[in-house]
């Protein structure tokens, strides 16, 4: 009878050690939920930047990237509705714990048959109601990378949005002038990130204004020099912007914890016209709106 015993014992203890390390790597993975936002154009007449996201990736150690296999795609956005603080879901991710720092966005590439390429897929929408394609070299191919360091926790979540920032993403080749998609993805960990916002008074007449972000001390005013090279764009390196509306607000979410310079711009029928002025120091915290009202005549 003992020996019975001792048999079933052995039989049984490798498969409640085999489960229970089973359990423990499935509770040890951690959860990403990742959304898509925008920073808007700074130009008139453009009123929707429309793409598709055919896949998501993320990067691991020796330059490999996997897929989200969970990505239930393709997904169609219209950048220009997800901003100022808007976002959009692009969906909830089982990740191993640990710190990532690219993911990378397959986008839809044009097609090709008789006549001139088009892209169904990426386009932008004019005021007038027209529509022209945007084109996405080695977007399905490659990609775009989206840069910003975040940490999954073990058996927790970690929420992230990934800024597209289409005012340096949407570029208009001088030559062929068909519009180029060229993204510069950040990525902000939501619960780290704040906003500055605030109203903006005495602008010139006839002018609109728009506000860009820069880390403190890192403008050059070269910044504002019209760009030598073919799909430049002016003020290269701000972090984010946003144009002020008709009631002459505006805001800037997403934002990194720290110190923030605001150079603010007057525009003149989608043209640049001249920086105003700069608002120098403004201190952004986790999770908190800071509050920058803004009087030119006192830039």
């Amino acid at each position: 009878m003992k020996k019975l015993i001792f048999l079933t014992a052995a039989i049984i203890l490798p498969f409640l050690f085999a489960s229970c390390s089973e359990d423990d790597n499935e509770t040890r993975n951690g959860t990403l939920k990742l959304s898509l936002t925008d920073a808007p154009l700074d130009s008139e007449g453009i009123t929707g930047v429309h793409i598709t996201v055919s896949e998501v990736q993320y990067h691991i150690q020796d330059n490999e990237w996997k897929t989200f296999e969970d990505f239930d795609g393709p997904q169609s956005y219209n950048l220009l509705d997800l901003t100022r603080g808007e976002s959009n879901m692009l969906g909830q991710f089982e990740l191993s714990p640990g710190t990532y720092t690219q993911l990378r966005f397959m986008l839809d590439a044009p097609e090709r048959g008789q006549g001139s390429p088009s892209n169904p897929g990426c386009y932008l929408e004019f005021e007038d109601g027209s529509e022209q394609s945007l084109f996405v070299p080695s977007g399905s191919q490659s990609g775009y990378k989206a840069t910003g360091q975040f940490t999954v926790p073990v058996n927790g979540t970690v929420s992230v949005t990934a800024d597209f920032d289409a005012r340096k993403s949407v570029v208009k080749a001088g030559a062929s002038g068909k519009y180029i998609l060229k993204p510069t993805i950040r990525l902000v960990v939501d619960n780290q990130a704040g906003s500055i916002y605030g109203t903006v008074t005495n602008a010139p007449a006839d002018t609109s204004v728009v506000v860009y972000t820069y880390e403190t001390g890192s403008y050059n005013e070269e910044e504002a020099a019209d760009p030598v090279e073919e799909e430049a764009i002016r003020f290269p390196n701000a972090i984010s912007s946003d144009m002020v509306d008709e009631e002459y607000d505006y805001k800037l979410a997403y934002l990194a914890p720290g110190s923030y310079d605001l150079i603010v711009v007057g525009t003149v029928e989608g043209e640049f016209a001249s920086v105003l002025g700069t608002v120098e120091a403004v201190e952004v915290t986790s999770e908190n709106e800071t509050i920058a009202d803004i009087n030119i005549d006192e830039l």
